[in-house]
């Protein structure tokens, strides 16, 4: 069983519930970022977490490991209709993900937009286990890869390709208050 297909159907089912993720963390007694991160497959769920999510949906947990729902064949969406969330601490930096492509969910990348706003703090160096494509759409940022050495000023129509594992950070320019991206992460 796909792991990744775990999380896009729990992710199913809590938005046709109608549910939010504020609410079914509380359902859980799990916080919002705990859900969010299941759901965004960026931590592999306890056995005991999933029962409890079950329990909260109404489902047999079984349902959950169930094959053959793969979704729609495609999806159309707009780019100020992103589903909010939070990835890599994204609320601690002043950065809003938007996933674009949250119905399809048997998707082989993951389209997000990206805010940027002054956070208080810097974002530390991260990597990731898929490809990143960057699309710089507003303002103006400073992309960083590996070291601080490496940093390269960014305007919108610049674009960036990493592959996987390759440590990384984007922060705004001294000069800019706010920057948006487009970034697809493929495996």
């Amino acid at each position: 069983m796909d792991m990744l297909h775990v999380a896009d159907k729990l992710k199913k089912l809590r938005l046709s519930q109608g549910l939010t993720v504020a609410k079914l963390a509380e359902k859980t007694g799990f916080s919002n970022a705990f859900i969010s991160r299941v759901e965004n497959f960026r931590i592999n769920p306890s056995l005991n977490a999933l029962a409890k999510i079950a329990a909260a949906l109404a489902i047999e947990m079984a349902e959950l490991f169930q094959e053959g729902e793969g979704g729609p064949e495609y999806v159309f969406s707009r780019m100020d209709e992103g589903e909010a969330m939070v990835r890599d601490d994204s609320d601690k930096y002043e950065m809003e993900y938007f996933s674009l492509a949250y119905a399809k969910l048997d998707r082989k990348m993951n389209p997000f937009l990206i805010e940027y706003r002054k956070p208080d703090r810097v974002r530390p160096m991260m990597t990731h286990e898929d490809d990143e494509f960057f699309l710089l759409l507003e303002g103006e940022v400073d992309f960083i890869i590996s070291d601080s050495d490496s940093r390269r000023k960014m305007v919108p129509g610049d674009t960036v390709y990493l592959s996987k594992n390759i440590p990384h950070t984007v922060e705004l320019s001294d000069s800019a208050e706010f920057a948006k991206a487009l970034v697809v992460y493929s495996s």
